[in-house]
C-alpha cells in the first residue's frame, strides 16, 4: 500500500524547496550527464550561469511548484549544448537539486527553445516545474 498525501501537504514539501536554498539561488546550465547525486563533484563546462530572482519560485499549488519571474543570463559562458542543470544556493557551490536540460517538447526537466548556446548570447529558462510525490 502506497503512502498518500493530502496537496496541501505536497504543497508545504514543495514550498520547503525554496525556503532551504534560500533567496538569490544560482543555476549553472552545463555539459554531460548529471552527477550521481547532488553530493558529487560538479561535471561537465558551465554553458551558462543564471542569478535567479529573490523569489524564484512560485508558491506550491496542486502539488506542483513553478518557475517565478525571469530566468535569463544574459551572456552565456561558452558556446556548447547543455545537457544537466545544477541549481545552487546564492554561494554558487552549494548543490541542491539537479536535472537534464533539453529544446521544449524534448522532455527535459528544463527546456530550453534552443539548446544550441553560443557564448555571449541571452538564455532564457522556458520552463521548471517540480511536482511532488504520493498524490
Amino acid at each position: 500500500m502506497a503512502v498518500q498525501a493530502s496537496v496541501a501537504v505536497r504543497n508545504a514539501i514543495l514550498d520547503a524547496i525554496e525556503t532551504t536554498v534560500g533567496t538569490s539561488a544560482v543555476l549553472k546550465l552545463r555539459t554531460g550527464a548529471q552527477p550521481a547525486t547532488c553530493a558529487t563533484a560538479d561535471s561537465g563546462t558551465v554553458v551558462a550561469t543564471l542569478s535567479l530572482p529573490s523569489d524564484w519560485m512560485a508558491a506550491g499549488s496542486g502539488g506542483t511548484k513553478a518557475l517565478a519571474g525571469v530566468w535569463q543570463d544574459p551572456g552565456a559562458d561558452t558556446t556548447n549544448t547543455p545537457a544537466h542543470f545544477r541549481l545552487y544556493a546564492s554561494d554558487g557551490t552549494t548543490c541542491h537539486l539537479q536535472g537534464t536540460v533539453t529544446a521544449t517538447g524534448g522532455g527535459g526537466d528544463i527546456t530550453l527553445d534552443d539548446v544550441t548556446v553560443t557564448a555571449g548570447q541571452t538564455v532564457t529558462i522556458d520552463t521548471f516545474t517540480l511536482t511532488a510525490g504520493n498524490a
